[in-house]
């Protein structure tokens, strides 16, 4: 019975996004697909409670490279990248902004992490050019399965699967699976175990810099 009461919720929010869909499609053939994606996460971030999630998932389910029906995004929460990918069971909380992401399954991501499309969305190496002329690109960020992402992190490299990433770290380089990474930038101090034992590690130069 719950089963297909979600499923009849699932539908329902369809529908309501309907409108905002035929509007992103007319968006996407003048300014992109991205930049039309901006625009429509914007609207749909500001609605509220366990609607707000059935009517921003639907929307998603449409419009990115992947959105599983399970996926949950809270209120105020900005995409910018239509090749984002969201797999089953993944919980993105309030205020947090993405580009372009593979968020694997079972994987938490707290209220206002960032994770842009990789870290060289901007270009620095010519001082002589204004910052916003110079060449950037745009590289996937991939989080594994049944990662944490803690609160206001920073993710520009990789997380493996299972790995926790602590509030306010930024990530600068890719992590390994299951450890436990922390700061500024981030580096790992400790390595999970299927026992939930968490195994302290010591901070040798190596991974000073992770």
């Amino acid at each position: 019975m719950r089963e297909t009461v979600k499923a009849i919720l699932r539908f329902v929010s369809l529908i309501v996004v309907s409108p905002l869909l035929l509007s992103y499609g007319c968006w996407s053939l003048v300014m992109g697909r991205d930049r039309a994606l901006e625009g429509s996460s914007q609207t749909l971030s500001l609605i509220p409670g366990i609607v707000g999630q059935y009517l921003r998932r639907a929307f998603l389910m449409q419009v990115l490279a992947e959105c599983h029906q399970s996926v949950v995004v809270e209120f105020g929460t900005l995409f910018s990248q239509a090749g984002a990918r969201l797999a089953e069971n993944v919980y993105i909380g309030p205020r947090c902004q993405l580009g372009l992401v593979h968020i694997g399954k079972d994987t938490l991501v707290g209220p206002a992490v960032h994770v842009p499309s990789g870290g060289k969305t901007h270009g620095t190496a010519d001082p002589t050019r204004p910052i916003r002329e110079q060449e950037h690109r745009r590289s996937v960020v991939r989080i594994g399965d049944g990662a944490w992402i803690g609160s206001a992190a920073i993710v520009m490299a990789d997380v493996g699967h299972g790995t926790v990433v602590g509030a306010g770290a930024v990530v600068t380089k890719p992590l390994p699976d299951m450890v436990v990474a922390v700061g500024v930038p981030a580096h790992v101090v400790r390595r999970r175990h299927a026992d939930n034992h968490a195994e302290p590690m010591p901070l040798v130069p190596s991974l000073a810099g992770c």
